[in-house]
């Protein structure tokens, strides 16, 4: 009787390592079956030299919502408050207060592409670059003050980067130079699991989106015209192939392991059952 109590219990235990051997293998296989590139530019030497120019890049134009800061410098100081704040007080307190709520606020492109500035009125800006907008207003502006100088920035020049990376969020950008490098550094650099062969931009041009992928890993992209972001982009970083299949593994794991538990307890219902009859 001891004898055969023992060798039922040997067989059991060689069949429940047999199972869990099988799930440890299934598991460390299939987190194993991908590879991973963590390295930007693997293709890059030290002899390799470019030179961008940003005089030369394709730069941003004003869209609809962009909200613009605009100011007018002249020798004329009361053109300036005229200009920057468009309400003219007679209380010195009350103009500096007007013209640095108008400064903060900035101009906002309506539906139409236009902005409502002071004296000026309304004024088509939409589709323009920064350097066409200044010509512009300068020009205007200059039938009512001499020699001015009329500085334009983004208020709210802003870019979206999700998916794998640590910190998925809108950034919004005091300049209106960001490269895609930048943009990935604010968002806490990619996780692992993203593929940096196959980096998604969504872009927004003349009211069409365009969609382009751009390889991190190849050197030809420091020459690239997304080298640098432009206003509204969406940078979408993709988990490559192991992640998926470490979310099925995960679920398979759970599977495989409720599987072999009720396997261990069918086989010691079995072996408690063959024992009493014996």
């Amino acid at each position: 009787m001891k004898r055969i109590k023992f060798t039922s219990i040997l067989i059991l235990t060689k069949r429940i390592m047999r199972n869990w051997l099988v799930v440890f293998l299934l598991v460390w296989g299939s987190m194993g079956c991908a590879s991973r590139n963590l390295v930007f530019f693997s293709d890059i030497s030290e002899s390799d030299v470019y030179s961008v120019r940003y005089s030369e890049m394709v730069q941003p134009k004003i869209q609809k919502d962009d909200l613009l800061k605009i100011t007018v410098s002249s020798a004329s100081e009361e053109s300036n408050l005229l200009f920057n704040a468009g309400i003219m007080d007679t209380g010195v307190e009350g103009r500096l207060t007007q013209a640095q709520r108008a400064l903060n606020e900035g101009y906002l492109v309506d539906e139409q592409g236009e902005i409502n500035f002071p004296v000026l009125g309304k004024i088509q800006i939409e589709g323009l670059t920064k350097t066409e907008a200044i010509a512009m207003m300068t020009d205007k502006v200059s039938e009512y003050v001499k020699d001015p100088i009329v500085n334009i920035r983004f208020i709210n020049f802003k870019i979206t980067v999700i998916g794998e990376v640590n910190r998925p969020s809108t950034l919004v950008v005091p300049t209106e130079k960001v490269s895609l490098l930048e943009a990935l550094g604010l968002a806490g650099d990619m996780t692992m699991y993203g593929k940096r062969e196959n980096v998604l931009i969504i872009r927004e041009t003349d009211g069409e989106r365009r969609a382009t992928r751009v390889n991190l890993n190849s050197k030809e992209f420091l020459e690239s015209p997304y080298y640098y972001l432009q206003q509204n982009d969406v940078v979408y970083v993709e988990p490559d192939r192991i992640k998926a299949v470490q979310a099925s593994t995960n679920q398979r794991s759970l599977s495989l392991v409720g599987i072999s538990t009720s396997l261990l307890l069918a086989l010691i219902f079995n072996l408690r059952i063959y024992l009493e009859r014996r």
